[in-house]
């Protein structure tokens, strides 16, 4: 399917003047990337990109830099119903796997499956439900693992009047 929208995400302040980076996830891995992959996750609310950046805080986060996206995203897997999940072959539990566990104690989760099959398939990201605590049955992400500036994959940062810095030392 092709995903066009806006989609938020709430940015460590250090590393906004990278907003479209997906390097952060690649660090460590993410529920729906290996490490070493690039992920871009982006709530589709802005409720949903504070739920994901506070997450493990209880009602704290950490301070943050809130962005807007624009997306026009081709090669979207959505799984965030039941036909979809079927359609794709995907498992819920594998969805919602307690994947650190999993890295923990020296596994691979089975949602980092979900991205080997679908991006062997050529799909550039899915749609699916937050696991953030205290996300509601209606608050979803879009997972992106092949995004640029440009069709058919596009993400541009909405950023206007050029508030957002263009690195580290450009802090006003």
């Amino acid at each position: 399917m092709r995903f066009q929208g806006v989609c938020y995400r709430a940015h460590d302040p250090r590393w906004a003047f990278t907003p479209t980076s997906g390097e952060g996830a690649a660090i460590h891995g993410g529920r729906f990337n290996p490490k070493g992959v690039p992920a871009l996750y982006l709530a589709l609310t802005i409720e949903g990109a504070v739920l994901e950046m506070g997450q493990g805080f209880g009602l704290k986060i950490a301070p943050c830099t809130m962005c807007s996206y624009d997306v026009d995203c081709a090669d979207i897997a959505d799984l965030r119903t039941a036909d979809g999940r079927r359609t794709y072959a995907v498992r819920p539990e594998d969805l919602g796997c307690a994947w650190m566990n999993h890295i923990a104690v020296g596994g691979t989760p089975p949602s980092w499956t979900i991205h080997d099959r679908l991006t062997g398939e050529g799909y550039a990201g899915i749609l699916v439900a937050s696991y953030a605590p205290g996300a509601s049955t209606n608050t979803s992400n879009l997972v992106l693992w092949d995004w640029s500036d440009r069709p058919p994959h596009q993400v541009l940062a909405f950023d206007p009047s050029g508030r957002l810095p263009r690195n580290q030392a450009s802090w006003s």
